[in-house]
């Protein structure tokens, strides 16, 4: 095999669009971009931008507060984990952590950490090790034999 004997496979590649060739070649005179205009143009980035008018976006007052510092939870239900461990995709012997819920593919991807919540009943002992789980949650897994453990924290919902 020589360099120049190197060739893709037939239709890996495609002969781009040759615009502005007339009107016969169906992509002629304005070439795909409609009429005259600023948009007709190149080099147009006209988002949000009024004509010189003051826009939308900065007339309008900013009201509320975002906390940068918030957690972002992954939201698991009882009933979910419960399904998992009745489909073999969790050990119900072992302790259910993030890291388990992941390889089981209940979450797609560990945020600041897994809150269980109440949905769905627990039929067998089980015992989680999360950041955070609702009240009804805890009470239903240790109502089934089990325990939810979960690290001591300031807010009243938590526990």
């Amino acid at each position: 095999m020589k360099l120049n004997e190197i060739a893709d496979k037939a239709g890996a590649t495609h002969s781009r669009k040759r615009l502005g060739r007339g009107i016969g070649s169906g992509s002629g005179k304005t070439g795909g971009r409609g009429v005259k205009g600023q948009k007709a143009r190149s080099g147009v980035a006209i988002n949000g931008f009024e004509g010189g008018q003051m826009p939308l976006y900065r007339r309008l007052p900013k009201r509320g507060f975002v906390n940068t510092f918030a957690k972002d939870y992954n939201i698991v239900s009882l009933a979910r984990i419960e399904e998992a461990v009745a489909a073999g995709k969790l050990d119900a012997n072992a302790t259910i952590d993030g890291a388990a819920l992941k390889a089981a593919g209940i979450i797609r991807r560990a945020r600041d950490g897994v809150r269980v919540l109440s949905d769905g009943d627990v039929s067998r002992k089980l015992t989680i090790s999360v950041e955070g789980a609702s009240r009804a949650a805890i009470e239903k897994v240790e109502k089934a034999g089990g325990t939810l453990t979960v690290p001591a924290t300031t807010s009243a919902d938590e526990a």
